[in-house]
């Protein structure tokens, strides 16, 4: 028998269930507060969706930190190889990228977003936009539309308003407290994937904001890992970063200070830099020392020396090592509103295996609401398709049960 299921948010997650409830037969109702579905999702394809990751799935199920045995049978039952036949479904093709990042052949978002909604359309589910879900009643949920506030009954409901990044978008994590006053328990939001301030100099900031860093590795508690990132004007940023930051995060908020050590020249050993730097003649400024001796110039060997403001006083053997291990001190994270995801949410052990709130029988929840985090890299939108799947099937068994 149909039953009538609302879905409170329109990205992968929400969408995705609507996907499985609608194809079971249930009446799926989609309500979204923004004036169109997906728009996080188009953001991120904006210039190139990269909507998963090639890497053996032994790698790819480990990914996900302190929520990687949570997360593992949603996972499986929705792999990266699983999402790609999922979008060529759809009539969009996908490839692996030199990094292994996985994109559609057409590297945007729209022409995927528009052909999934005409799946869900046809399948019966009813999106409603400019909907915005303020809380729960008696009688359902309350809802403000065009119209005015409405109270709407379901059978189920599942939760899928994302996280704290990018609120403009719609992801503005106004839920916590109404879930925290229903007695869910609920993990502090933090910004991942973001940049970090740095007390840079005034020469610095103003010469080379928005220089990319290029052919370095970064070390942290996270590893080493190769990479590049961007200076900006209060800090960092970038691919490389965003790997560390979790690592970064945790120890800012912990020890409150962290560093990020880069190795300006990770192809040469140290102690073939010191030669290398030791036949430079006594005569050569420092500036050419490091770009005949270590191929440093511009953006690079001003951040050797803002890091190591004594760099060209040091001997050889010294300036080698220097070179090999920059500390970079940070300040903080960047504002989570700028943050590409967000951890912290709905804690695991205030949900079951099904996904459905324990303190709030018959609502569900799934996506960046929960507790997780992952790198960027195709990761995090593989993670809340799979984590719609699994709750759309916990909604799905839990409805049966209801029935008997």
């Amino acid at each position: 028998m149909a039953r009538r299921i609302g879905i409170v948010g329109g990205g992968p997650a929400g969408l995705m269930a609507a996907e499985v409830l609608s194809a079971r037969g249930h009446a799926v109702t989609v309500l979204e507060a923004m004036p169109t579905i997906g728009r996080k999702f188009l953001l991120a394809g904006k210039s190139g969706l990269n909507i998963t990751h090639s890497e053996p799935y032994a790698r790819f199920a480990t990914r996900f930190s302190a929520a990687n045995a949570r997360l593992r049978t949603a996972l499986d039952a929705f792999t990266p190889d699983d999402l790609r036949a999922w979008a060529l479904g759809l009539g969009t093709e996908t490839f692996v990228g030199t990094s292994g990042r996985v994109f559609p052949t057409v590297m945007k978002a729209s022409p995927l977003l528009r052909a999934w909604r005409a799946r869900l359309e046809k399948q019966g589910v009813d999106i409603r936009v400019r909907h915005r879900w303020t809380g729960f009643s008696p009688d359902g949920l309350r809802v403000d539309t065009p119209e005015g506030e409405a109270v709407l009954a379901f059978d189920a409901v599942l939760l899928a308003l994302g996280g704290a990044s990018w609120p403009r978008l719609g992801s503005d994590a106004a839920w916590v407290e109404e879930l925290a006053e229903q007695g869910v328990g609920i993990a502090p939001l933090r910004p991942a994937n973001c940049g970090f301030d740095v007390d840079w100099s005034p020469f610095l900031a103003e010469r080379f904001a928005g220089a990319p860093v290029k052919g370095v590795t970064a070390q942290s508690a996270a590893g080493t890992i190769p990479g590049e990132f961007v200076i900006s004007k209060t800090g960092i940023e970038g691919s490389l970063v965003y790997a560390h930051a979790a690592a970064l995060r945790d120890a800012l908020a912990q020890d409150g200070a962290a560093t990020l050590v880069l190795d300006l020249v990770p192809g040469r050993t140290q102690e073939r830099l010191a030669a290398d730097l030791s036949r430079q003649g006594g005569k050569a400024s420092f500036s050419t020392r490091l770009r005949k001796a270590a191929g440093l110039d511009g953006v690079q060997a001003a951040l050797l020396r803002e890091c190591v403001p004594a760099a060209s006083t040091l001997d050889a053997n010294a300036l080698a090592a220097a070179i090999k291990a920059v500390p970079l001190s940070l300040v903080r994270p960047r504002p989570i509103a700028e943050a590409i995801s967000s951890a912290g949410g709905i804690r695991f052990d205030a949900v079951d295996e099904t996904y459905m709130l324990k303190a709030m029988p018959g609502v569900f929840a799934a996506g960046e609401m929960l507790d997780w985090e992952a790198p960027t890299g195709g990761y995090l939108l593989t993670a809340c398709f799979a984590t719609g799947r699994a709750a759309a099937a916990g909604i799905d068994s839990w409805l049966c049960d209801q029935a008997k």
